[in-house]
């Protein structure tokens, strides 16, 4: 590829490269396109006109250090901008290996500092309440039965919701054990307890659709693949009623699943395993969650607290 061609147009063969290869999630190829496209209008500005791979070589730090400026002075905060100087690096890596680009311009460049958020689990009798109110809401028999199979299959096997709501009839008949296909395509063997077996066998009972092997194994009103949105607005409708905070979503319910199972003395490995994740790093938040817990219940119940 010449040097002379268009930003836009690399971005587009980089975008489409991410999608087949690394196989990243849907919205974050969108977070990336949308930063290569801000780029570029930002490097326009710049060179009054359109902008070439030849542009990126004569870039500097500084350069790349001002447009994060830029963004900052647009309201981004650290995490986006991680976000955006991210998808830069990902797509000068690219050029240089496929476009034979030339550039340095994010040498000394570092991301900024993040704080290390800590998930926010619900209790177990929180938890249990949750999807009880959940179930007990005035919808059609089938809706209340796939909304209490989808969330159990996050409290009791640790799915994240776009898993779940990944599942489709070839996964069919429900086993002991359940093979997940997570993030970047990685793969998983996740145990089902019987309450989540028997969960999503009751909702497929009332399910007013015919089940294939190619259709979704939750619907929406009308046929469809079930938005994730409908298991969020489920949640939030539920909180009240219990004084849970707007912490208590989906996310909470697989965070929970991860800290009943610390608690229990599940191991940092198996829990990895189990939960995903491609490195021990991000397992090992959840020691912090459950000493918190257990101080918590220490303070609570200790007569010397």
């Amino acid at each position: 590829m010449s040097a002379a061609r268009g930003l836009a147009a690399a971005a587009g063969e980089w975008a489409a490269s991410l999608a087949h290869q690394r196989r990243l999630s849907p919205h974050t190829l969108r977070a990336y396109a949308a930063t290569l496209d801000r780029f570029d209008s930002f490097l326009m500005a710049h060179v009054g006109g359109a902008v070439s791979l030849a542009h990126l070589e004569t870039l500097r730090p500084a350069d790349i250090r001002s447009y994060l400026t830029f963004r900052r002075a647009e309201g981004l905060g650290n995490a986006s901008l991680a976000r955006e100087l991210s998808a830069l690096r990902t797509f000068i890596r690219w050029a240089r290996q496929t476009q034979a680009l030339k550039s340095e311009a994010l040498a000394g460049v570092k991301s900024p500092k993040l704080a290390r958020r800590v998930p926010r689990p619900l209790a177990a009798p929180d938890a249990h309440a949750l999807i009880d109110v959940v179930a007990d809401t005035e919808q059609p028999d089938w809706v209340r039965l796939r909304n209490t199979a989808v969330l159990l299959l996050l409290w009791g096997a640790g799915l994240r919701i776009s898993e779940a709501l990944s599942l489709t009839g070839a996964d069919l008949p429900l086993g002991e054990v359940l093979t997940i296909t997570g993030k970047r395509g990685k793969t998983r063997q996740v145990p089902l307890l019987p309450i989540v077996r028997e969960a999503v066998t009751a909702y497929l009972a009332a399910l007013p659709f015919t089940t294939t092997r190619e259709s979704p194994l939750f619907r929406g009103t009308r046929g469809g693949p079930l938005d994730a949105g409908i298991i969020r607005s489920a949640m939030q409708a539920a909180r009240p009623a219990l004084g849970l905070p707007p912490t208590a979503t989906p996310h909470a319910l697989r965070h929970s699943f991860a800290t009943h199972l610390l608690a229990a003395g599940a191991d940092l490995r198996s829990l990895q395993d189990l939960l995903g994740h491609a490195s021990l790093s991000s397992t090992q938040i959840y020691t912090a969650v459950d000493s918190g817990m257990l101080l918590d219940a220490y303070r609570g119940a200790h007569p010397r607290a």
